[in-house]
């Protein structure tokens, strides 16, 4: 099902021969930046890029048997091809200046992707949000009719969300965008800064200003803690389509395609699995950025403890993250709304859902607002328990209510454009254009 929806150029930024092209990369640059800087002889950076090395992960791993360390049976398989001149390849480095820096030339390239994600599913929020502007619909607090709104505000309020996150990210991803190249404990002792500077220029990254042996982890755990607030914004939209889905709202249907099956029991099934599946993925992604955290406090100037999990945390999140926003567009993209069924669940109630105006207008005429309060409630809660009867017939039998209120003033309580006369003004804020 992923594979259906995330884009293979991401699965292949984490992939082992990718992962190896890539610190191969950061070792080309630094070697030429020590060339630059005069610590190996010249030509070297030439001779070795002829070369041509052809990475074979296969053997690296067999290396790595007897190695037991990856970065050393990395190298020696560019030793293997490259010969005599390998042996100023990693002068002076250690192994994180290469892990780490690639590590966040992988971060950033996944986040191009996320970010387009995120780009075309602000398209389709926006783009539903204005089909619905009007679409009048009762707002639910507690599950339970209030007032009401629009399906579009709903949209714009999602879609103000999303773009929240589209921030955050950008910045996130500004975050991890840092490279290394400080030697052991991070001190420069074998390799000047310059060197560090010139392979952090080439590679579009900024330099860690201080190191120890890694760049520090609360970078990464901003980052995937991110992740983590996009998946819970994904999550909020899933619960609230499922919610609008359920038979005896029925408001708005995700796609169902023709040839789908909604179950192997009940041919009548139509359900909001997408929305489900998104649901269950974000508790993934979530759990990956707990993690992330945890990787923030590793001993003195290095450990591997967080090794490990990223291996795990960095493909899963934004791979995940990439599959949850293109599942969630294409829900959106084709969602099915009914705006009878909306209308229908506004008159429900029977007028309940405009009570507040009636007690707004008691005040104004003159009447303690907990006493006005009382007499709008006493009347509400006889349409609760009494079938047929609304609430406008309620309060017109009320002779206390309508000692204050005229029949008419009572009427217009019930006019559902007092609640949409600032939707506009809403969307203006949201989008930052003149709504017509």
């Amino acid at each position: 099902m992923i594979e259906r929806y995330t884009n293979p150029e991401l699965g292949r930024i984490w992939e082992q021969e990718e992962k190896y092209r890539t610190w191969y990369e950061v070792e080309l640059a630094a070697l030429e930046g020590m060339e630059r800087a005069g610590l190996v002889p010249a030509g070297i950076f030439e001779a070795v890029r002829r070369v041509g090395v052809k990475l074979d992960p296969q053997r690296i791993d067999e290396i790595e048997q007897t190695t037991k360390h990856d970065v050393i049976a990395f190298l020696t398989h560019l030793e293997e091809q490259i010969g005599e001149p390998a042996r100023w390849i990693h002068y002076g480095m250690t192994s994180s200046d290469v892990l780490d820096t690639a590590f966040s030339l992988q971060l950033v390239r996944a986040s191009a992707i996320i970010e387009a994600d995120l780009h075309k599913l602000l398209e389709v929020l926006e783009r539903r949000a204005r089909e619905h502007k009007d679409t009048v619909m009762i707002g639910r607090s507690h599950g339970i009719h209030a007032e009401p709104i629009t399906f579009g505000l709903v949209l714009a309020i999602w879609y103000a969300e999303m773009r929240r996150n589209l921030e955050r990210f950008r910045r996130a991803k500004e975050t991890v965008r840092v490279g290394m190249v400080s030697g052991a404990v991070g001190t420069f002792a074998n390799i000047p800064p310059e060197v560090e500077a010139f392979v952090c220029e080439k590679l579009g990254l900024a330099c860690e200003p201080a190191s120890n042996q890694i760049i520090q982890r609360d970078r990464h755990a901003e980052y995937f803690t991110t992740l983590a607030v996009i998946a819970a914004t994904v999550e909020k939209i899933a619960v609230n389509i499922r919610h609008l889905q359920r038979t005896e709202v029925r408001e708005v249907e995700e796609p169902f395609a023709k040839g789908q099956k909604g179950s192997s029991a009940m041919p009548h099934k139509r359900n909001p699995i997408g929305a489900e599946n998104l649901t269950g993925l974000a508790r993934v992604v979530r759990a990956n950025a707990m993690a992330a955290l945890e990787n923030v406090a590793l001993w003195h100037e290095r450990d591997i403890s967080h090794s490990s999990v990223e291996r795990i945390i960095a493909p899963d999140s934004t791979i995940l993250v990439d599959y949850m926003l293109k599942r969630l567009t294409r829900i959106l993209d084709g969602l099915v709304v009914y705006p009878e069924a909306m209308q229908a669940n506004l008159e429900k109630m029977r007028g309940l859902a405009f009570s507040q105006k009636v007690l707004l207008d008691l005040v104004a005429k003159g009447l303690g607002r907990q006493e006005a309060y009382e007499t709008v409630q006493r009347n509400a809660m006889r349409v609760w328990a009494e079938d047929g009867l609304t609430l406008e017939k309620a309060l017109l039998s009320d002779e206390k209510l309508t000692a204050r209120l005229s029949p008419d003033e009572i009427r217009e309580s019930f006019d559902v454009r007092y609640h949409l006369k600032y939707v506009d003004t809403i969307f203006g804020r949201v989008f930052g254009k003149e709504q017509k």
